[in-house]
């Protein structure tokens, strides 16, 4: 099943084929968290996991448009780059924080 990330000035939209979809409003992002699994490297095992107040989104690393995702989350204040570089090296079940929004906001 082909897997697309699409994001424009509102949402952050993971649609699964063409039949399910899971989305995130900017506004409504909570935290990014990237999961690594061990079951690499033939099957997908790193996912970003965009958390918003109300569900969440998650994003195989392979999708199409999960560059331009990873490009865009760079922009969020406080982002975590080197989190994102640990995780990409890692071959066990873990979870790495990239991201969270700042308390109050």
């Amino acid at each position: 099943m082909a897997v697309a990330v699409e994001i424009d000035e509102e949402w952050i939209v993971c649609r699964h084929g063409t039949t399910r979809q899971q989305g995130v409003r900017w506004s409504d992002l909570k935290a990014v968290l990237l999961e690594t699994t061990d079951q690499g490297p033939f099957r997908n095992d790193v996912f970003w996991v965009l958390v918003g107040e109300k569900g969440r989104c998650v994003v195989p690393q392979e999708a199409e448009g999960s560059q331009q995702l990873l490009a865009r989350l760079q922009t969020l204040a406080g982002f975590d780059s080197a989190a994102v570089v640990e995780a990409m090296g890692s071959a066990e079940n873990r979870t790495y924080v990239c991201w969270r929004r700042p308390d109050g906001d």
